[in-house]
């Protein structure tokens, strides 16, 4: 067959809209998770997002940034133990439970400068908080305050409460409020979207409220409805 007749009858092919291997493989293609966008609204429930402060007491499971200026090898993260100690470079464990950021600053530079590094400059940085709480409500199994990790997600997060209320909950519209100084923001998800992969799982951060909607009677996030204008934030971008 020439490529004359042969670039005839592709042509003729692609006209009748019979599929191709390349609109095969465009079907097959996953789509992309749907995301939503957090819209900043009058005011929000919650406490405003917390920045450890400067008297904050380090506890176990807590990150610690330990930065030993132009010092590299000696800079590193760590994660507090149990037993409320780090292990750091040449100086071994020291106790991190108890203290101050400053404190342990001032502890660690006092132990390097005995005999390994001349008049060290150390600064300790609280990466993440093992206090962090989160407010779940609405049609959950068990409604409350609940302590979070590093990147915990809000499917990880409606678990701490036991799950949305089977009963009760209307998985579709999970609200996340957001406080950060001045600003209010909130977003609803879709949890059943985000289960069945359709839908991106969102990080939540500390003192973030979470409302799961109830599917008939009262709802709680028409109640909210002077504080958020609820419709309007359930657009995905």
């Amino acid at each position: 067959m020439s490529k004359y007749w042969l670039a005839l009858i592709v042509a003729a092919v692609i006209a009748s809209g019979v599929p191709t291997s390349s609109s095969f493989a465009a079907a097959r293609a996953p789509a992309k998770p749907a995301t939503t966008e957090f819209r900043e609204v009058p005011s929000a429930p919650g406490p405003s997002a917390i920045v450890p402060p400067s008297d904050y007491k380090i506890g176990p499971q807590d990150t610690l940034i330990v930065d030993v200026f132009q010092v590299p090898d000696l800079s590193k993260t760590v994660q507090v133990e149990t037993s409320g100690t780090i292990l750091l470079p040449l100086i071994g464990q020291v106790v991190a439970t108890g203290r101050t950021p400053k404190q342990l600053s001032d502890d660690i530079s006092e132990q390097l400068s005995k005999s390994y590094v001349k008049d060290p400059l150390v600064t300790v940085t609280v990466k993440e908080s093992s206090s962090q709480k989160v407010t779940i409500d609405g049609a959950v199994v068990q409604p409350g305050i609940y302590p979070i990790a590093g990147n915990t997600t809000l499917m990880q997060a409606v678990a701490l409460a036991r799950g949305p209320d089977p009963s009760l909950a209307n998985t579709r519209q999970v609200a996340i409020f957001r406080n950060s100084g001045s600003q209010r923001t909130a977003a609803v998800f879709d949890l059943s979207a985000i289960r069945s992969g359709k839908a991106v799982d969102p990080p939540v951060y500390a003192n973030d409220v979470i409302v799961v909607e109830t599917s008939g009677g009262r709802r709680f996030l028409r109640d909210l409805g002077n504080v958020v204008p609820f419709v309007s934030l359930f657009r995905p971008y």
